[in-house]
C-alpha cells in the first residue's frame, strides 16, 4: 500500500531507536505500531478522516509523535496545542481550526474536558486508547498534496492565523534541512523546545524520524540533566533559541574550571550545533565558539515557509548574518518601491518561493492572496546582502513582538489588556532585551480613578495569557502618541520606556 514517505522512511529503520525520555526508549516499530492502534481509534467506524482538523494536547515523548504520525495516517490535518495555554487561548485554537476531535493525554485531560463538552468535540486519551487497543482498521491511502497540519503563528491582526501545510510542504522541508545539514541515522539530538512551533515539529523531530536518528525528548529545557547528558556524550547535534545559549555560557562560567572543562570539552565533540527563532547576538557567537570552539550554524525561517535561509555546513557561519538559501528554496528582496533588489548592500522586504512555502492560511482566503506578491511569499522581514550573506535587518511590521524564540503579536496582547477594569487605552512594543531578544511592554492610559502596579498586571493577566505573553514593563500615560490620521505610533510607544 502507497503510504506518507515519512511513514515509509521509519518502516525502514525498524528497531532502531527513535524516541528517548528518561530511562526508556522506543523503536521506529514500535512508533509505527501505536500510530496504528491510535490512527485506528481516530478512523472509529470511518475509512478516512478527509482532513478534519483533529487538536492534540499531548507532552513531549514518544506519545506526541505516536498521536502526530496517527492523525497524519487517518488522513486528519494535525493541530498541536500549545500546554501551557490559558482556556480562552485553546479555545480559540479549537473553533477557529473548526477541529472535530482533541485527542489528550491523561493528565492533560481534565483542562480541555469542559472545553469539549462545551463546543460538542470528541476527546480522545491517548493512554486509554493504549489500554484498550482493538481490532486494526485499514488506513486510507494518503496523498502528499493533502492538508497535513495547521500551526498558529501571530500575525498583525489581533488573533493568531492558523498556517496550513501539505504533506508535500513538509517533505521538502524535511529534505532541505538533511541536505543542508548532513543529517545522518547516527545522529542523537535533544529536543526541548515547544512542540506547538515549527522550529521544535520539524527542524528537530520530523528531520530526525525521517533519517533514523534518535530523538530524545525533554518537557521543557532542564539544564542539569542535559548537560549530565552531554557529558555522557549522548548527543551529535544540539539546536536552541538564543536564550538558552546566554543561559549555558552564564552557567558555565559560574562552574569551577574542572567541571566547566569536562562540559566544554563534550560540546566540542558535537558534530552540528544550531541556533534559531530569534536573531543571535554576535557577543553570544563569539563567546560560545570562544568557550566550546563551536561557531553556532544560525538560520532563517518562519512557520509558512520552514527554513529559508543558513549559514553553510561547511565553510564561513558569520555571526550576525542568517546565510545563504537553503537547497530548493529561492529568495528575493523586494524594496519599499516595489523593485526587486539586486545588488549587495540593498536592502528589501525577504521573499521566498519554492515546494516548502505553505498552502494557505486556514479560512483567510483574502489575507492568503495579500501575502503572495507573483507566487512570492512576503516574510515581512527586511534583510540585506552583504558578500553572498543575508543579514536580518528587522521587520516591516512593528506589531509583531519576537521574544524568547516565540514570535508575538502585540495587537493580541493589546486586546487582552483592555480587558483589564482600569485600562481604557493600551500599546504593546517590544524592547531590546539582552536574554530574551526583546521584551513584552505596555504603555496604558488609565480611566477615570483607575490603579495600576506591573505586580498587579501580571497577577490579573496570568488566567488570560500565556506567560510568555504577559508584559514585563509597563508605563502609565496620560494620553497615547498617535499620528495625523489617529494610529498609536510605535516607535514613539518605544521611547515611553
Amino acid at each position: 500500500m502507497e503510504e506518507l514517505q515519512l511513514i515509509a522512511q521509519a518502516r525502514s529503520h525498524g528497531s532502531a531507536v527513535a524516541i528517548r525520555s528518561g530511562v526508556d526508549e522506543w523503536s521506529y516499530a514500535e512508533l509505527l505500531d501505536r500510530s496504528t492502534d491510535l490512527a485506528s481509534a481516530l478512523l472509529a467506524d470511518g475509512d478516512d478522516l478527509s482532513e478534519a482538523r483533529i487538536a492534540y494536547l499531548v507532552p513531549a515523548g514518544f506519545d506526541y509523535a505516536a498521536v502526530q504520525w496517527a492523525i497524519w495516517r487517518a488522513g486528519g490535518v494535525a493541530v498541536p496545542l500549545s500546554l501551557s495555554a490559558t482556556e480562552p487561548e485553546l479555545e480559540y485554537s479549537l473553533t477557529d481550526s473548526q477541529s472535530s476531535c482533541v485527542v489528550v493525554a491523561a493528565n492533560f485531560a481534565e483542562k480541555v474536558s469542559g472545553l469539549c463538552e462545551r463546543l460538542n468535540l470528541r476527546q480522545l486519551v491517548v493512554e486509554e486508547v493504549a489500554a484498550s487497543c482493538g481490532e486494526t482498521a485499514s488506513l486510507p491511502v494518503v496523498t502528499s498534496d493533502r492538508r497535513a497540519m495547521i500551526l498558529y503563528t501571530s500575525g498583525t491582526t489581533s488573533k493568531p492565523k492558523g498556517v496550513v501545510t501539505t504533506h508535500a510542504n513538509i517533505e521538502a522541508q524535511i529534505g532541505s534541512l538533511i541536505e543542508a545539514w548532513k543529517w545522518e541515522s547516527a545522529d542523537c539530538i535533544p529536543l526541548f523546545l515547544p512542540l506547538h512551533h515549527i522550529h521544535g515539529i520539524i527542524n528537530i523531530l520530523s528531520c530526525g524520524l525521517w533519517i533514523g536518528a534518535t530523538v530524545e525528548m525533554f518537557s521543557r529545557f532542564e539544564m542539569t540533566v542535559i548537560l549530565a547528558r552531554v557529558v555522557e556524550r549522548a548527543y551529535s547535534v544540539f539546536m536552541a533559541v538564543p536564550t538558552i545559549y546566554l543561559k549555558l555560557i552564564q552557567t558555565l562560567d559560574a562552574m569551577s574550571e574542572s567541571e566547566r572543562d569536562q562540559i566544554v570539552e563534550a560540546f566540542s565533540e558535537m558534530r552540528l550545533m544550531v541556533s534559531g527563532s530569534a536573531a543571535l547576538p554576535a557577543s553570544v557567537h563569539e563567546k560560545w565558539f570562544a568557550l566550546t570552539g563551536q561557531k553556532l550554524l544560525e538560520r532563517y525561517g518562519m512557520t509558512e515557509i520552514g527554513m529559508g535561509l543558513s549559514n553553510p555546513y561547511d565553510g564561513e557561519r558569520r555571526p550576525g548574518a542568517v546565510g545563504q538559501p537553503l537547497p530548493s528554496v529561492e529568495v528575493r528582496l523586494k524594496s519599499d518601491g516595489d523593485d526587486v533588489v539586486g545588488g549587495e548592500d540593498e536592502s528589501g522586504e525577504i521573499q521566498v518561493r519554492g515546494p516548502g512555502v505553505f498552502l494557505e492560511y486556514w479560512d483567510r482566503p483574502a489575507i492568503t492572496e495579500e501575502s503572495f506578491d507573483d507566487g512570492w511569499f512576503r516574510t515581512g522581514d527586511v534583510a540585506v546582502r552583504e558578500t553572498g550573506y543575508y543579514r536580518i535587518m528587522g521587520r516591516q511590521s512593528v506589531d509583531i513582538i519576537k521574544s524568547g524564540g516565540y514570535k508575538l503579536s502585540a495587537l493580541e496582547i493589546e486586546s487582552a489588556c483592555l480587558d483589564h477594569p482600569a485600562i481604557c487605552e493600551a500599546a504593546v512594543v517590544g524592547l531590546p532585551d539582552d536574554t530574551w531578544g526583546e521584551v513584552v511592554a505596555l504603555a496604558a492610559v488609565l480611566s477615570d480613578g483607575g490603579e495600576l502596579s506591573l505586580e498587579s498586571l501580571r497577577e490579573w493577566c496570568q488566567d488570560r495569557l500565556s506567560k510568555y505573553r504577559i508584559p514585563s514593563r509597563l508605563v502609565v500615560v496620560e494620553k497615547l502618541p498617535r499620528n495625523a490620521m489617529g494610529k498609536v505610533t510605535k516607535p514613539a510607544v518605544c521611547d515611553l520606556f
